[in-house]
């Protein structure tokens, strides 16, 4: 019992992990989040333990507690001298200079906010959580021509996390320096002699990989870490239906394949499987949600967070004829990958604000 710490009752831990995987199987819900791991990061124990996390399972919080978030975009942290497709290489410079800028950004929005009750900005203000991700990560693969789910991703994934965690660690040292350190640092994780000889740092935490299913809209990029869901579909706002085109596809299809007639067709299945007239190293780079498997949808999120402080939002898509037993093994292997959580989604399982497709064998 929350309210008294007494134990109300018992149930056997396999029957309860059968209805969980039971609901995950008919509705997408819930999603697991694996509190042990997140308590055992947790840099303020002193303070209180985790209980929850917000909404989307990126951002573990204590009670009371907030953090503002921010990703930045990955699609734009590229460069080519002849701007050909799949000739872009990452500018390491560029992606430094935007996540310390980010981190300031981030942190002066903690003073900027305006709280509901003095209970979370108490909370907000002495931990001084922030997150900051990144979106647009299916997009630059496509750019630096790797697939998605290939070794290659696997390994820049946490080559890309890691050095953005690194400097966003370095910005929050060099606020602790100019600013002073998070109110709450003394008796934290990082109240060391190593770490206060060299200033503290400003925030609790620095990295969170958020879903951005509407940030990434508005900025023009693929979600957070996720793959593309359709090359070309149409998409439900309200009483309107919205037909979208991935841009970087259209750039490719317009220098040797493009036709109105294709979009339609492709628009219809979603993916270009199938397709005969599109060369096979485009169908190589656009694959989408449906065309990767469980395990490597964990394996992606898995290299994320090895590099997150906080937690990592990641779908891992299902078929529709996936079986309870696949549920079960997806959940299982989030935790031995070093997940934080996991969301599962069977496709068809419930409405979604875009158009379904065939599934492909």
């Amino acid at each position: 019992n929350p309210r008294n710490g007494c134990i109300a009752g018992q149930l056997k831990a396999k029957d309860v992990f059968k209805e969980i995987v039971e609901s995950a199987w008919e509705t997408g819900d819930p999603g697991l989040v694996f509190i042990d791991r997140i308590n055992r990061d947790n840099p303020t124990p002193h303070i209180g333990k985790i209980e929850s996390t917000n909404p989307c399972g990126e951002q573990p919080l204590l009670p009371f507690e907030a953090c503002v978030l921010g990703s930045v975009n990955l699609a734009k942290m590229v460069i080519t001298d002849n701007l050909q497709l799949s000739t872009f290489k990452i500018d390491w410079q560029l992606l430094a200079s935007t996540v310390k800028l980010a981190v300031r950004f981030l942190d002066n929005a903690i003073d900027a906010n305006k709280y509901p009750v003095p209970e979370i900005e108490n909370m907000h203000k002495g931990n001084r959580k922030i997150g900051l991700g990144v979106m647009g990560w299916a997009d630059m693969l496509i750019k630096l021509g790797i697939r998605y789910n290939s070794k290659e991703a696997f390994k820049l994934a946490r080559e890309v996390m890691s050095f953005i965690r690194g400097k966003a660690w370095e910005a929050s040292s060099e606020l602790a320096r100019e600013k002073g350190v998070f109110p709450n640092f003394k008796g934290s994780i990082y109240d060391t002699p190593k770490i206060a000889s060299k200033g503290g740092y400003r925030n609790a935490t620095t990295t969170t990989i958020a879903p951005t299913g509407t940030l990434s809209i508005i900025a023009g990029c693929s979600s957070g870490i996720e793959p593309l869901f359709a090359i070309a579909y149409k998409r439900q706002a309200l009483d309107t239906t919205l037909h979208e085109v991935h841009p970087l596809f259209l750039e490719y299809a317009k220098k040797g394949f493009y036709s109105a007639g294709l979009i339609k067709k492709i628009s219809v299945k979603g993916m270009l499987k199938g397709f005969k007239e599109i060369p096979p190293d485009v169908k190589r780079l656009f694959i989408t949600s449906h065309e990767i498997s469980p395990e490597e949808h964990i394996e992606i999120q898995a290299a994320f967070q090895e590099f997150t402080d906080n937690a990592v939002s990641k779908t891992v898509n299902l078929k529709h004829r996936a079986q309870r037993d696949d549920v079960a093994k997806a959940f299982i292997l989030a935790y031995e990958k070093g997940c934080k959580g996991i969301t599962v989604f069977r496709y068809g399982s419930k409405h979604a604000p875009l158009e379904k497709y065939e599934e492909s064998e």
